[in-house]
């Protein structure tokens, strides 16, 4: 083995001087002191041993290290270059068992040239603690001692022939040597050699990290100690590796936005700090990402994953959900600096490029970091850490839990997702904690102190965006995946990312065809799921249809009736046990449900719904359908077919008198049935209100048959009034008509009003149509574009048939 670390292990010799602390290394595994050199420099002499050799003074032979492995050094020894003394010295301690580094040198006053030079074992001297680096601040992870004044050394120094002599060598060590299978994790002999980089560099491009790598050498070598070097060398040459790659690639991105924004005003890209070093962070929006957050801006995602799982990329992209439920693209970041200063620029830069609106909310991963960013540039946004990323984190922190323990993470699942209530949230939580002996686990500590920005029974009251309070929050890294992975470089980058947004739009125009042109299947006859059908889009129908068809089974009774907000209690037939409490407020049609599925979604729950039936509700509340949810949510023409409606006018307004006469009638019940005197006027009231209402039934049935718009008597009389003036006019027309002609009159009249209010409905809902139709073919119109664009990409003859069925559709149409 020391015949094969003499071929390339030459590279000691890199960079001269070094130190304990000289910074060359990011991560320590030993405490042994670094040393002149770096391991992601070896090879670079490699050589210089056998081919300039040394050579004892008395003989004048010349010695090979390969021919006399054994071969301890001596003073008189003499060797071609100094390289070749610190190499053959470094060789002879890899065999005894300790670590060599540079200590001390002279220079000619001449020209300045090295004539003397020191190698020393590595536990030589004696720390010095009173270094003004060290002895102001405070050391956070201070290193171990490792320095013993050990007095092992060999010096050499130049001759008058060009040739370096041994001038004194100590063999004696103050401290124990490394046995042989240990050698390899002292930091002299822990170089990487050329073929195990280009191993490395071909396993990186792969997408292999370093664990993997390393286990791919030790098998390649037949074990870690002929490895040569350790994983903390392997993940710091392939840190190098990517630093160096991604210098030159930020450039070409740079170079790619400036084309783009050439090309297109409305694109936005920045650059913290000075654009021309090229070492910043990068932000950009395309003009559809900023038109998409004026549709979908209400909660935002910020998507780390791309920097912290198994992608190499440092990649984050600002996403959100549309109307059909898909992930949609808010703008994206290049992350060099991943500092608390650069996540503060990124996030006030991102906001700009928004027109400076925060969103309701935004999620991101659990990092104390970004957390204090959006404290600062988004202090009055809901701040939500990502559950699925806390789920992943739990399988590292606690892996010896889930292995002995198959059923905690259900039990986890379970306490996080199920419970409805806070404290039956923290109830469960401790007796989670009790259960598996966990009280006094750390991480678990500092989770429950979060617990407000990551539990689903605190955020509840803030709109999300999810489908259900249940959902996993495993959307985060769904926009670019399938197109950016581990082993996607900045060359790469820009061609994946235009087929991601490709792909994403694609499938936003497939589900607005399916949406416009395509009807669902009822199954229910409420005027509800009818009236739902056509203004939400297909995926958020087919959502609110579940829970419509839920409160089949579903009982509500009255729980309390406080005047204006009744509650009600709902449960699932047969489980009483785990109920709902609904408050209603009938003036207003508002309910609020303990479950908070429409704060949190922005679609009402089967529990709302189940207290909508009992109290025959019979059409959605318009302050309960977001805009966001619909199908016409990006159009800027509002189509409130709900309220243009006549039929569902007709219901909305039915309903409210209906519910509002009822809750008047209860309260004058419960009022009248107290005593017998009470009861007495109460009835006495009711025969009147009777006698009233049968006489006003009488007068509408005679006067017109449009549902009492020309009910009311003054309204008559002044008709009769302006017919009177106007035959006064005219003479005495008006006194020669009898009273049975003047009625038949009255009531031509009222005919004509009549029917011209039926022409201004026909006209209404003719001018409503055609606005429908006009975005229809907005739509259809937009389809049309993206299919061209993508028949001109596959070629002409797809091109003509795209065009041929685009043809069919709009004669159809």
């Amino acid at each position: 083995m020391e015949n094969e670390v003499m071929d390339y292990d030459i590279g000691l010799g890199g960079s001269g001087g070094g130190g304990e602390d000289d910074g060359l290394y990011i991560e320590q595994e030993e405490d042994e002191p670094v040393v002149d050199g770096s391991p992601t420099a070896a090879g670079s002499s490699a050589g210089a041993g056998a081919v300039g050799g040394f050579q004892g003074s008395a003989s004048l032979e010349t010695y090979i290290p390969e021919a006399d492995p054994d071969l301890e050094p001596y003073e008189g020894m003499e060797f071609e270059s100094e390289e070749a003394a610190k190499a053959f010295y470094n060789s002879y301690a890899r065999r005894v068992g300790f670590s060599t580094r540079v200590s001390s040198s002279r220079r000619s006053r001449k020209d300045g040239a090295i004539i003397q030079r020191s190698f020393v074992c590595a536990k030589e001297g004696f720390r010095n603690l009173n270094e003004k680096r060290t002895k102001d601040r405070e050391i956070k992870r201070p290193r171990t001692i490792t320095r013993v004044g050990c007095k092992a050394s060999l010096s050499v120094k130049i001759q008058d022939s060009g040739k370096w002599l041994v001038s004194n060598f100590v063999r004696e060590h103050n401290h124990q040597l490394v046995p042989p299978d240990q050698v390899h994790c002292l930091r002299s002999h822990r170089q990487i050699s050329g073929p195990a980089k280009t191993l490395i560099d071909t396993l990186q491009a792969a997408g292999m990290g370093p664990r993997r790598i390393m286990s791919a050498l030790i098998k390649e070598y037949g074990g870690i100690s002929k490895v040569g070097f350790t994983e903390v060398d392997c993940r710091n040459y392939m840190r190098n590796n990517r630093q160096r790659s991604l210098e030159g690639d930020i450039q070409l991105l740079l170079d790619c936005l400036r084309q783009m924004q050439a090309e297109n005003p409305n694109f936005f890209y920045a650059v913290q700090g000075e654009e021309d070093h090229s070492t910043g962070n990068v932000f950009w929006a395309d003009p559809k990402a900023r038109a998409n957050y004026t549709y979908f801006g209400d909660t935002v995602t910020f998507d780390t994953t791309y920097r912290s799982n198994r992608y190499r990329l440092p990649f984050a992209p600002f996403t959100g959900v549309n109307h059909h439920g898909q992930p949609v693209l808010f703008g994206c970041a290049f992350l060099i600096n991943e500092s608390e200063a650069s996540f503060v620029w990124l996030f006030k830069t991102w906001l700009a490029a928004m027109s400076g609106c925060p969103p309701v909310s935004i999620t991101t991963d659990h990092d104390s970091v970004i957390q204090s960013a959006v404290m600062q540039v988004l202090p009055d946004t809901r701040h939500r850490f990502c559950e699925w990323h806390i789920f992943k984190k739990c399988q590292e922190k606690l892996s010896h839990v889930f292995l002995k323990h198959p059923n905690f993470e259900a039990d986890l699942q379970k306490c996080v997702n199920l419970t409805e209530s806070i404290d039956e949230f923290e109830s469960s939580w401790f007796s989670l904690l009790d259960k598996f002996e966990l009280r006094d686990h750390e991480w678990l500590q500092a989770l429950y102190s979060a617990r407000s920005q990551w539990v689903p029974v605190y955020l509840r009251d803030t709109f999300f965006a999810e489908m259900s309070i249940t959902q996993r929050s495993d959307s985060m890294n769904s926009y670019f995946d399938g197109y950016v992975n581990a082993s996607t470089n900045l060359n790469q980058f820009f061609r994946l990312y235009e087929k991601a947004l490709e792909s994403r739009n694609e499938k936003e125009v497939k589900a607005d065809y399916d949406t416009m042109n395509t009807s669902p299947t009822l199954r229910t006859p409420s005027p509800m799921e009818k009236q739902a059908s056509e203004l939400y889009t297909r995926k958020l129908f087919t959502r609110f249809q579940e829970e419509l068809v839920g409160t089949l089974t579903f009982m509500a009774s009255k729980a309390e009736d406080d005047g204006d907000v009744t509650t009600y209690q709902v449960a699932k037939f047969g489980e009483d046990h785990r109920d709902y409490y609904v408050r209603f407020n009938v003036l207003e049609m508002k309910a609020f449900c303990s479950c908070r599925m429409f704060e949190f979604s922005g679609l009402l729950c089967r529990h709302v719904l189940a207290v909508f039936r009992v109290t025959n509700v019979l059409t959605l509340p318009s302050h309960y359908i977001l805009k966001r949810w619909t199908r016409n949510a990006k159009s800027s023409v509002l189509l409130e077919e709900h309220i243009s409606d006549v039929f569902s006018s007709y219901l909305e307004s039915h309903t409210v008198r209906y519910n509002t006469l009822r809750h008047e009638a209860l309260k004058f019940v419960d009022d009248g049935a107290e005593s017998v005197d009470l009861y007495n006027v109460a009835m006495a009231a009711l025969a009147e209100a009777s006698e009233k209402v049968s006489l006003e039934t009488k007068n509408e049935g005679r006067i017109s048959a449009n549902n009492g718009r020309f009910r009311d008597d003054s309204r008559r009389n002044g008709i009769q009034a302006n017919h009177k003036n106007r035959d006064q006019n005219k003479g005495s027309f008006a006194q020669q008509l009898s009273e049975e002609d003047m009625d038949t009159k009255i009531h031509e009249l009222m005919q004509e009003v009549e029917s011209a209010n039926r022409r201004c409905e026909v006209y209404r809902g003719n001018l409503l149509s055609v606005l429908k139709d006009i975005e229809e073919h907005k739509q259809l119109l937009s389809i049309k574009v993206q299919n061209v664009k993508l028949s001109m990409r596959d070629g002409p003859q797809k091109a003509i048939l795209s065009e041929s069925v685009w043809k069919t559709r709009m004669l159809k149409a």
